[in-house]
């Protein structure tokens, strides 16, 4: 049986609650409908970490040819963001992309365990909005700080969901309304349990650690304005509103947004050099 939690805010304090129907109840009694509540993150990690590529759908769009094991990067903790939260877009970058994702969220202390271990160090599971800021694409040398690290690209939530079983569970993504990706967890290569064994090799994972599992096919970009939902079988729907920032990046140093070759065949969907792989032009392009 699944059960689910969500932590508020509730006359000014973090409280967290159990979803009961349309409801959400504290531990001390008290209770607020779910329309009425402010969300928060619903779980506290000390990291998140992404997987870069596992949907076959995902794969086959950027016409690679995908790694023998998974590659991994990190969003800081300052990226968090929770359901119904705004994604800021900086006033001078328009390459902002969803990725609707499923999250797993560790349970306990894990380090150095089998796969077949790994289920047993789970706690649960969220959903996740793992944006990508792609002005930047061309920075960091592949780390991906700032396209997927910049503050608010992170949305958790509605809730955290024990006792879900992953598998064969369809993930969507909506943009005003309109269905924008259509996967199922049943076309990733590397399942929940094999990411936490192979992260867990030579990174302990703590109590709340969040992996994000990867995205299908078809992330593109959005404007402020969009409302972008991602809905997973069995773990609610996740919404959040894309807003223009009020500042724009600073210019006078650092790395500046671009509109390279990457940064558009990333955004658009199409060819993506990953790694510095890139697949033959056909004859006559």
């Amino acid at each position: 049986m699944t059960r689910e939690f969500r932590r508020i805010l509730l006359a000014g304090a973090v409280v967290e609650t159990e979803r009961l129907g349309e409801e959400l109840v504290a531990r001390d009694g008290r209770r607020i409908a779910i329309a009425d509540a402010v969300h928060l993150p619903p779980v506290v990690p000390t990291k998140v970490i992404a997987v870069h590529l596992n949907h076959v759908s995902r794969v086959k769009e950027f016409q690679i040819k995908l790694s023998a094991t998974p590659t991994y990067f990190q969003k800081p903790l300052s990226a968090l963001n929770a359901h119904r939260g705004d994604v800021v877009r900086p006033k001078n970058c328009k390459w902002l992309n969803y990725e609707g994702e499923v999250a797993i969220v560790i349970g306990r202390r894990c380090r150095n365990v089998s796969q077949a271990e790994a289920a047993d160090y789970i706690a649960g599971y969220t959903i996740a909005n793992d944006f990508g800021l792609h002005d930047f694409r061309d920075t960091d040398a592949g780390s991906m700080l700032r396209v997927k690290g910049s503050d608010t690209l992170c949305p958790l939530g509605p809730g955290f969901v024990t006792g879900w079983d992953f598998r064969n569970k369809y993930l969507r993504t909506y943009v005003n309304g309109q269905l924008k990706q259509d996967g199922n967890t049943s076309e990733m290569t590397w399942d929940m349990n094999y990411l936490v064994a192979d992260i867990a090799r030579n990174i302990t994972l703590e109590p709340g650690d969040v992996l994000l599992s990867g995205t299908p096919a078809n992330s593109r970009p959005v404007k402020p304005g969009d409302l972008v939902e991602v809905e997973v079988e069995g773990l609610g729907r996740l919404s959040n509103r894309i807003v223009e920032g009020p500042l724009p990046i600073r210019t006078e140093l650092g790395a500046q947004p671009s509109e390279s070759e990457e940064v558009l065949s990333t955004a658009l969907g199409g060819e993506w050099e990953f790694r510095g792989i890139r697949p033959p032009k056909k004859p006559g392009t």
